[in-house]
């Protein structure tokens, strides 16, 4: 049995000591892409957001539908990974880990999409000491930020045995490992006392995660734009929210699995189930815009009928129906029956909803500011 574990604890701990040429080669395009991402951003710093073709009236466009889209991808983590634990699904056990680290990621870039969406992001800090309680911006700073403290925390707890192993097995950077495992022996009293923390902290994230992107929502919602001001965008997001996560979390899984030969750990079983969650989503998720529509149609308000059909048979009817697509029919045709080839058919469904959440997004955002309601000239 200890063979076996030692056996176990080589093969994870490889990638932490071994870089082979693929890793180098990973890290050298991934700077070139920072440069790049650099040198344009400076472009726009020096010259103005009217190089990215916002302006009047369409103000928001890829920077916020980014922002959405990635603080949605976050729920992958937290939430999916804290609702498993409090469920006792043992089958999570592979996954979780994956699934927290890419909360605390993608958190990151969402803020970082609104950063680099400002004229001057010098000012930010002015949206903590001048902000007011009654503005959903406000609220939005205040709940990520408490949402990215208690997915970290509750991210390094769990690792806390995981970094003992690194600390005594590895002699590189030991240092850091001796302090990040805060003296850690695998104690019995230790373990009760990390067992308590983390189901503490499953119980807290979960109203933390469904309240960020609630208050997400309210930033539109809360406006008096047509098919923005609706009181189902709360649950709606969520719900967009779990379903992109879902998606965003099984590519992932994918992408290791291969990368870092993880097959005897990430199973098809794992897929299976991530799969069938990932269908249940897809059904939950359409019932919401299908609502939201069918009240507006019948409704048939003259300004969120203009929107209406700009998505419908308009400028952007392409990113509508590609929509519809990409999160509804492809993911049930691909799921609705997995058979033998379930990992590659959950990958299409994945990447498929991945592609039609962001879609959803943009939809959202820039059709209802592309038909403004004044009469300008």
């Amino acid at each position: 049995m200890a063979d076996r574990a030692d056996t176990r604890d080589a093969a994870l701990l490889a990638p932490i000591e071994l870089t082979g040429r693929g890793f180098y080669l990973t890290v050298g395009l991934l700077s070139l892409l920072i440069l790049w991402g650099a040198i344009a951003y400076w472009t726009q710093f020096d010259e103005g957001l009217g190089v990215t073709g916002l302006h009047q009236p369409v103000s928001w466009g890829f920077y916020v539908t980014n922002f959405v889209f990635f603080i949605g991808i976050s729920h992958a983590g937290t939430l999916i990974s804290a609702i498993l634990r409090l469920s006792k699904a043992e089958w999570r056990r592979p996954i979780t880990r994956m699934a927290e680290v890419i909360t605390v990621m993608v958190l990151f870039i969402g803020a970082g999409q609104i950063l680099v969406d400002l004229g001057r992001p010098d000012r930010m800090m002015n949206i903590i000491r001048y902000g007011r309680y009654q503005s959903p911006l406000l609220w939005d700073a205040t709940s990520i930020s408490a949402y990215l403290t208690a997915s970290i925390v509750y991210l390094y707890i769990p690792m806390i045995p995981d970094i003992a192993i690194l600390r005594d097995r590895l002699r590189k950077r030991k240092l850091l490992y001796t302090v990040l495992a805060l003296g850690w022996q695998g104690t019995e009293h230790q373990q009760k006392v990390l067992n308590r923390a983390i189901a503490i902290m499953a119980v807290l994230v979960i109203p933390i995660a469904v309240s960020v992107h609630s208050v997400v929502s309210f930033v539109f919602s809360m406006t008096l734009q047509p098919m923005w001001r609706s009181t189902i965008f709360g649950p709606y997001f969520v719900v967009g929210a779990i379903f992109s996560g879902i998606a965003a979390l099984i590519v992932a899984m994918l992408v290791f699995r291969k990368a870092y030969g993880l097959h005897g750990y990430l199973k098809p079983i794992h897929f299976r189930y991530l799969g069938q969650l990932l269908l249940v989503m897809s059904l939950l998720w359409f019932y919401f815009p299908f609502a939201e529509y069918l009240t507006a149609y019948y409704g048939n308000e003259p300004e969120e009928m203009h929107v209406f059909w700009a998505k419908f048979t308009g400028p952007f009817w392409p990113f509508f129906w590609g929509m519809v697509l990409t999160n509804f029919v492809i993911p049930v045709l691909c799921l609705v029956r997995l058979g033998r080839r379930t990992i590659g058919k959950v990958l299409i469904a994945s990447l498929s909803v991945t592609v039609g959440m962001w879609l959803e997004r943009f939809i959202i955002v820039v059709p209802t500011l592309s038909n403004p309601r004044l009469p300008f000239g």
